[in-house]
């Protein structure tokens, strides 16, 4: 059995192909595209696969590749039924992610010019011996160049298919910049008569009977469309349509196979087979990106990142979190500085209820983003396009109903709440260190000492005023959180009802002197004790154990934690090494906790 290779960061539909990397098959999806338009706009959150789109595209429309046409597809599902305009066209591809956006906006425009100036010259270069009049590249304009090239094209039998790679790149830069320079170049890239803006007309233009027939546009959000559309209006949006949920991503069973075989390769069984594609789900899975109850969706950066290293290591990656997603997180610090943010954060961490909206925005701008006032729509929109949140069917009134899809982007959330609750660093490696104790001892002591002298301080009145059980749930789950040791999940269903909070060992870390946990959280407001805040932080813990309520407390959550422990016991056998613990938290002044004995 050939070994695989795995294309992890590349996206070049001719080197993977031809250099018999692992490549799952989307060309069926070319004939959906054609019929949906001549004009396209697809979304899908960034390093979600679609560079790679594009190519496939380039390549099976490039007229210059019509003899590799076999080599290129003729294994593939749309080799074995072809459309009849394959290898038909001359195509373009502009990726606007590689123009420098730090500068003044003179020298952003000199940098757009020069790109587009250099992407004709290389077309030109590429169809020499197809086209019969040359392209005149013009060094200060290349507006004019385009037209030139638009002007060759139409001497010829054949038309342009242009290629357009995060269109929204400008877009994106701004709106993660946060500071008025940033906004100021961009008013000035889309103002009457700029560069980009006369860029995106003449697109238009050139579609309207002079030699462009066809765009694909791909982006991670529709801001930027928002702020062009006056320049271009004509693009369809595809990105919700239910037979494009799967355009990019994998989906399970083609994962299960690439598993089974990397396996044999490493003389791995069938259970640890089954645990690598666990631990997938779990971590990469939960994408959805139509309504309607479909598959969900594998992030195929993610995916490459794990079955390049279960391949070359024969074991799980330790981080399950490629780095090169890191800088999820700052647009998340965006959204969180947002009014209402961080409670809407915490409220996507607890699903319960869910985060819904009546429908998701398509149309807002920059200036919206970075100035105007933000609903819970335009939060929760904006988060699903940046691959934050995703669908997860409708309510029973029929508002779209999202979820934080999977494992990695749960730890984007907490990491965020954590910095935020407890900005100072070496305050965080302490209850990192205090954590870690716990997963060895179950002893939770010390980390309510820490809640109650320090983590509790940072919360302010307006806290107060909303805190329930969530608020202490959250704010023990940023501390408990370890994605090396443990799958961790808040809400989770077992036996219908919801644990708050349940800390299962990774399979390749059981051998390890950690345990299994079930956390049930209860929160008592200070009045219905009678106490003041002051009262409360002089009780000893045996007087605050006295307190009837926190008596009752403490018995309801043994009673759920005891319940749900059957039904963990039922899923993972013998080898759970389960502790059962309750809390209740007295206000933000004292937490009181006990360790059931499990049955």
């Amino acid at each position: 059995m050939e070994k695989l290779k795995f294309p992890y960061g590349i996206s070049d539909y001719y080197r993977i192909v031809t250099g018999n990397y692992f490549y799952v098959d989307r060309t069926n999806h070319i004939r959906l595209i054609e019929e949906a338009g001549d004009q396209i706009l697809f979304l899908r959150p960034r390093r979600f696969g679609k560079s790679l789109l594009l190519s496939m595209l380039e390549n099976y429309y490039d007229v210059a590749k019509a003899d590799q046409f076999s080599q290129l597809f003729g294994h593939l599902a749309i080799g074995k039924n072809p459309t009849p305009i394959h290898n038909q066209y001359f195509v373009m591809k502009w990726d606007f992610s590689v123009i420098k956006t730090h500068r003044d906006i003179v020298d952003i425009e000199h940098s757009l010019n020069h790109y587009i100036n250099e992407k004709i010259e290389n077309f030109s270069s590429r169809y020499e011996s197809i086209l019969s009049r040359k392209i005149k590249i013009n060094p200060e304009d290349a507006l004019a160049s385009w037209q030139s090239l638009l002007t060759a094209v139409q001497k010829t039998s054949y038309r342009l298919y242009l290629l357009i790679d995060e269109y929204d790149n400008f877009a994106n830069e701004v709106m993660m910049g946060h500071h008025e320079l940033s906004k100021s170049r961009y008013d000035a890239l889309l103002s009457g008569e700029s560069m980009l803006r006369v860029l995106f007309k003449a697109v238009k233009s050139a579609t309207s009977g002079e030699g462009l027939e066809r765009v694909f546009i791909t982006g991670v959000s529709p801001v930027a469309m928002t702020d062009i559309t006056s320049a271009y209006n004509v693009a369809k949006n595809i990105y919700l349509k239910l037979e494009f949920n799967d355009l990019c991503g994998f989906k399970e069973s083609e994962l299960a196979a690439v598993v089974n075989q990397i396996a044999k390769e490493c003389n791995l069984n069938s259970a640890k087979a089954q645990q690598a594609l666990t631990l997938m789900k779990t971590y990469y899975d939960g994408y959805c990106f139509n309504y309607r109850k479909v598959e969900e969706i594998y992030n195929p950066t993610l995916a490459l990142y794990f079955l390049e290293s279960l391949q070359q290591e024969c074991q799980f990656p330790r981080q399950m979190l490629d780095h090169n997603l890191a800088m999820d997180r700052g647009k998340l610090s965006y959204i969180a500085n947002l009014l209402n943010g961080k409670s809407l954060i915490s409220q996507a961490l607890d699903e319960n209820p869910p985060l819904s909206i009546l429908d998701l925005s398509d149309r807002f701008s920059v200036k919206d983003v970075l100035f105007a006032g933000k609903d819970t729509t335009f939060i929760v929109s904006l988060l699903y396009y940046l691959g934050i949140l995703t669908l997860n069917g409708e309510t029973e009134y029929g508002e779209l109903r999202f979820k934080i899809p999977n494992l990695v982007i749960r730890k984007l959330y907490v990491d965020q709440l954590f910095e935020m609750y407890l900005p100072d660093e070496t305050e965080r490696f302490r209850a990192r260190q205090m954590a870690r104790n716990f997963f060895h001892t179950a002893d939770l002591q010390e980390i309510c000492d820490f809640m109650e002298q320090n983590y509790f301080k940072v919360f302010s009145n307006i806290d107060y005023k909303q805190a329930n059980e969530l608020t202490i749930k959250t704010a023990f789950l940023t501390v408990l959180f370890d994605e090396v040791s443990y799958i961790m999940d808040s809400e989770v269903a077992i036996k219908r009802r919801y644990a708050d909070l349940t800390m299962i060992i990774r399979p390749e870390r059981r051998q390890f002197p950690i345990y299994d946990f079930i956390l049930e959280f209860k929160f008592i407001k200070l009045a219905e004790l009678n106490l003041s805040g002051e009262k409360a932080r002089k009780l000893t813990k045996d007087k605050l154990n006295d307190f009837a309520l926190v008596k009752k407390k403490l018995a309801e959550a043994k009673k759920q934690l005891l319940a749900y422990q059957t039904g963990l016991q039922n899923k993972y056998g013998e080898e759970l090494k389960l502790k059962l613990i309750s809390v209740v938290a007295v206000g933000f002044e004292r937490v009181v906790w006990e360790i059931i004995e499990a049955e």
